[in-house]
């Protein structure tokens, strides 16, 4: 089966309402749509750009104000999933249950269907500056283009849960990301890579870019888009099928073929997945 994918570097900047943020959204979806793109995906953390639009006080929105944009962000991503027939993986947004807040990626059906994956792993600033809370269940998520995951930024950087993401059977990994400097950006982009190998997955992940200046920890953005592949002959031998430019507003896409994927699982160079060792360590 052959699909394309397109992962958006998204430009944060000061805006002053719900409106502008959703033009800005269908900006991107719009220019996917005319490359007949299949999945498109937006970065973690994205929708803090609705903290600048502030209050009426002239004061800018805090972290516990940015689950009131539920309704409207889901409202949103439906419809434009629906209108365009693409799959939607709309970034990370912040949702609060049990008076608690959640880092949660989207996934947004053609069919209007709506599928969370809340974060597993918390960095420092989420769990002491947020309060966030961790999800506690990993899923995987059947479409009519294959079997994905959506792990959010941290979450790539440990290889378990990619291994168990593959045990359940995905072969694409859709990897938000915001990352405020070099250092980050590249865990995320380097585990990515190990990702792929380790488990002959595809790897998409893009991250945000540009500055929201009045917005707690949103005030530097690090992030480039890419397109990841295991390092095998039928792949580029850097493993990177597209990328984009560093901290650009851009979006990139590329196509990938499963068929590959399984025909290198099983007669590749080398057989990761295959020679993995269940008997020293499992898959769950």
């Amino acid at each position: 089966m052959k699909l394309r994918v397109s992962a958006v570097q998204y430009h944060l900047h000061t805006i002053s309402s719900f409106e502008e943020f959703a033009k800005q959204v269908e900006h991107y979806i719009k220019t996917a749509e005319e490359f007949d793109t299949d999945f498109i995906l937006f970065p973690e953390f994205f929708t803090t750009q609705l903290m600048s639009i502030g209050n009426k006080q002239g004061q800018s929105l805090t972290i516990q104000d940015l689950p009131d944009f539920t309704e409207q962000y889901l409202s949103l991503f439906k419809k434009l999933a629906m209108q365009t027939n693409m799959h939607i993986i709309g970034g990370t947004h912040v949702i609060r249950k049990g008076g608690k807040l959640y880092n949660v990626a989207h996934l947004f059906y053609p069919d209007g269907r709506v599928a969370e994956q809340a974060k597993l792993h918390l960095t420092p600033t989420e769990i002491k500056e947020w309060n966030m809370a961790p999800g506690e269940k990993l899923e995987v998520f059947e479409t009519d283009k294959g079997t994905i995951a959506m792990l959010t930024c941290y979450d790539i950087e440990f290889p378990e849960i990619v291994r168990m993401a593959k045990a359940k059977g995905a072969d694409i990994i859709f990897s938000p990301s915001c990352t405020d400097d070099r250092h980050g950006f590249h865990r995320v982009r380097y585990t990515s890579h190990a990702r792929t190998i380790e488990n002959q997955v595809y790897v998409v992940t893009t991250g945000t870019v540009g500055a929201l200046p009045t917005v707690d920890f949103m005030r530097a953005n690090f992030g480039q888009a890419a397109v990841l592949t295991p390092n095998d002959i039928p792949f580029p031998p850097r493993g990177i099928l597209v990328e984009g430019e560093i901290n650009q507003d851009m979006i990139v896409t590329a196509d990938l073929d499963l068929e590959i994927l399984y025909r290198v699982r099983e007669s590749g160079s080398v057989t990761t997945w295959r020679d993995r060792r269940t008997d020293l360590y499992p898959d769950w």
